[in-house]
């Protein structure tokens, strides 16, 4: 992505951008998955750990990104889709690896909706699966490999 992409980004979502903004943004959409606030701090190692909690902050306020609570008791956060309004109907299922930690977003897989008793309001699913990764999988299968031999 160029810069005018990131620029449109946080323009689509009505958001000012700063040099901090972008380089948060830009770290997030590299990553390629879902990252924490301690995952930030380590790629953007020049900004401070306050600057990166407030563009979190912003940047959830105006669904620009979502988080995810994969159970590991760090909250991790992904860049929404261009649609999403982070309703529960834009809700999508995530996957945490259970070796290397890392979590993903599975867009194409939607959240099962529950239909909840009378007089309860549901505000939002966390519905996240808990497996190996493909990288994962496939060291895991070679060490399986390795000790049959």
């Amino acid at each position: 992505m160029k810069e005018k992409d990131y620029l449109a980004l946080l323009a689509k979502r009505e958001i000012q951008p700063t040099a901090i903004r972008i380089l948060v943004l830009q770290a997030m959409l590299k990553a390629g998955r879902s990252v924490s606030l301690l995952d930030l701090e380590n790629m953007l190692d020049t900004v401070d750990k306050s600057s990166i909690f407030r563009t979190i902050t912003l940047f959830l306020s105006h669904h620009l990104v979502h988080s995810i609570d994969d159970g590991t008791g760090s909250f991790k956060y992904a860049v929404c889709s261009a649609s999403c309004s982070c309703e529960v109907n834009d809700l999508h299922t995530h996957f945490h690896c259970e070796s290397c930690n890392k979590t993903f977003c599975f867009q194409n897989i939607p959240t099962p909706v529950v239909q909840v008793p009378e007089g309860f309001t549901l505000n939002s699913i966390n519905y996240v699966l808990k497996g190996l990764c493909p990288e994962c999988a496939a060291k895991d299968k070679q060490k399986q490999n390795f000790k049959t031999q």
